[in-house]
């Protein structure tokens, strides 16, 4: 296939409800979806008991300033800082091959990245240091959620849940319904997730996707 119909083939894919992985020994890139499906519920007071959780110690940063977020201006750096092994047992299944997939796709413009930085983003006096960030996908009202890294020996502890807590802001003010967290961890648990059934969530995934009225995720 084309780089073009390989794009289409995973935009398909996630409106299908399916989300792709490369192996890390092989780099073949395969589909896969789960049953329950973990999402973050955008709706204000949360669906449940879930709903973005902001520690009190997260909030003081996310106010403070201390890190300057910003859309768009280092995707591939993102997917890059992404794709790093995080221990021998915890390798990345974003291979070469899927991060120039993904970077086609911001391109075109369906794949974004929020990205934590320390200094002048713009490379000012200060500097700039790219400390954490997230990257997904962006279809009508919904957002497929990737992955994310954060940087603390560059000072960047934190870093990665500030851009989740501007991720989620980002999604509600632009009328966003679905932000799909894929498989479940301890820490997006931590974070307000929470697990749905599959049906449930193709429901949810269909009515995002059909949603009238929602603005583009790279607005201002």
């Amino acid at each position: 296939m084309s780089p073009a119909d390989h794009m289409q083939f995973v935009l398909d894919a996630y409106r299908e409800g399916a989300f792709p992985m490369a192996d890390p020994d092989s780099g073949e890139i395969s589909l896969f979806s789960c049953d329950p499906r973990c999402v973050l519920p955008l709706e204000e007071g949360g669906l449940k008991e879930g709903g973005l959780k902001i520690s009190k110690s997260l909030n003081r940063v996310y106010q403070s300033g201390k890190f300057k977020i910003v859309i768009n201006s280092a995707f591939e750096r993102v997917i890059t800082e992404c794709a790093v092994d995080r221990a021998p047992e915890n390798r990345s299944w974003i291979s070469s091959d899927l991060a120039r997939l993904y970077l086609e796709l911001h391109r075109r413009g369906h794949a974004h990245s929020v990205e934590a930085w320390l200094g002048d983003a713009l490379g000012g006096a200060l500097g700039h240091v790219l400390v954490g960030g997230l990257y997904g996908v962006a279809i009508g009202g919904a957002f497929f959620g990737e992955s994310m890294f954060s940087r603390p020996a560059l000072g960047g502890r934190d870093a990665s849940k500030v851009c989740l807590v501007s991720l989620v802001t980002r999604l509600r003010a632009r009328g966003f319904t679905l932000l799909d967290c894929q498989y479940s961890n301890p820490h997006m648990l931590s974070m307000g997730a929470i697990e749905i059934p599959a049906d449930e969530y193709l429901a949810k995934l269909s009515a995002a996707i059909d949603r009238k009225g929602v603005r583009s995720f790279a607005d201002e």
